[in-house]
């Protein structure tokens, strides 16, 4: 008998080494790839419309020559090891909320808003649709590979869109398709594209220039994004879906409480 109870004690640590193992390795591996981990209690987050705000931006000159987002990493770096959400990414949509306040200043645009779009869009330019490549945030702000969306040709779920830019911003001469970290369609490029990283160009593959254009369309068509009507117009002007505007304010809501979105 005794001989026996020390060979199931000793199964017993062995499995409960294993757990452990586990749980370290999973751990580690979800911290390498900059992946939210899921052992990490979540905090119930509300469903106020707009959602609230997410950490303040300190002030830089955004009117400064060349690149103002990367300015902000001292600012982004810790809230990005909490939300899982690149520094680069994350420097570009408070560049663009400072932008915003300057331009728009009836807005009331936060960058948390902009990023919850960026989640649900491009898993904040890392998702491209393909099951085994994913893309990347490069030094300069760019998405590489570059993301373009599917072939907006009336399949279904989606919307038919003939040609309207010759193929020149999304490569594709028969049918639009959605291309960039914010995921606009040509048409809406020409209207509402700008330049924030300072190149003189606006570029939908660029992180920077994405999240100032997407805060220009969502200030345009929102309004005071302050009040729950504008920020629900705003967002309903990028998707009109009711769980598309329920998954952005979600996001958003989390990157306010400093969690992931997921």
């Amino acid at each position: 008998m005794g001989s026996g109870v020390k060979k199931a004690f000793g199964c017993g640590c062995a499995s409960v080494l294993a757990i452990i193992v586990v749980i370290a390795l999973v751990g580690w591996t979800l911290s390498a790839l900059n992946t939210p981990n899921p052992l990490r209690p979540r905090i119930n987050v509300p469903e106020d419309v707009p959602p609230a705000g997410a950490e303040a931006v300190p002030p830089i000159d955004v009117n400064a020559p060349g690149r103002t987002a990367a300015k902000l990493g001292f600012w982004a770096e810790p809230i990005s090891e909490k939300i899982g959400v690149s520094t680069a990414a994350l420097q570009a949509y408070g560049n663009a909320e400072l932008i915003a306040q300057q331009s728009w200043p009836d807005c009331h645009l936060r960058w948390n808003t902009l990023a919850g779009l960026a989640q649900v869009e491009t898993r904040h330019g890392t998702y491209t649709g393909k099951l085994f490549e994913g893309a990347a945030i490069n030094q300069d702000g760019v998405v590489e590979p570059p993301i373009y969306g599917v072939k907006l040709d009336g399949s279904p779920g989606f919307a038919d869109i003939s040609d309207t830019d010759n193929g020149a911003i999304d490569g594709d001469k028969e049918h639009d398709r959605a291309v960039g970290p914010m995921q606009f369609i040509p048409e809406s490029w020409k209207r509402f594209g700008l330049d924030a990283s300072g190149d003189g160009k606006a570029d939908p593959q660029n992180i920077d220039d994405a999240a100032l254009s997407a805060a220009n369309l969502l200030c345009t068509n929102g309004g005071d994004l302050g009040t729950p009507e504008g920020w629900t117009a705003a967002i309903y002007s990028y998707n009109q879906s009711d769980k598309y505007v329920a998954d952005v304010r979600d996001a958003a809501a989390s990157y306010a409480v400093n969690q992931p979105a997921y």
